[in-house]
């Protein structure tokens, strides 16, 4: 547990220092995005997968649905589950084969690895 709040604090730190993506208007979810967003910002982990996935239920435009996976695979890398991980940044990378990790979050040591090895078709 002290592990996890390790690494999920150490990933606040390292993506808050990335441009944060913030959703226009456009589509039925994008204010339940913003608002995982911004819970993910505050640390609060649970609250913001649970956001980020009622978003992506509602309905989001392409890019905004690839961000919302690509955030759902952080939390789960994180928690240890790598397969959920690797399962959301391919649904990311499936709608966007061009994504790209900012250099903050391609750095971290838990999800950098498993986006590369995918993004190389590994």
């Amino acid at each position: 547990m002290v592990k996890t709040f390790f690494a999920l604090a150490a990933a606040v730190v390292l993506v808050g220092c990335a441009s944060p993506y913030w959703p226009g208007p456009g589509a039925k979810g994008d204010s339940t995005l913003a608002s995982g967003l911004r819970q993910y910002e505050e640390g609060n982990y649970g609250e913001w997968a649970r956001m980020l996935q009622g978003a992506l239920d509602q309905g989001l435009r392409d890019r905004d649905r690839g961000t919302a996976h690509k955030h759902l695979a952080f939390i789960n890398c994180a928690e240890g589950r790598e397969r959920q991980c690797r399962e959301q940044f391919r649904r990311a990378l499936a709608i966007d084969p061009r994504m790209e990790l900012a250099p903050a979050e391609a750095g971290h040591p838990v999800w950098g690895p498993v986006f590369r090895a995918l993004k190389a078709g590994r």
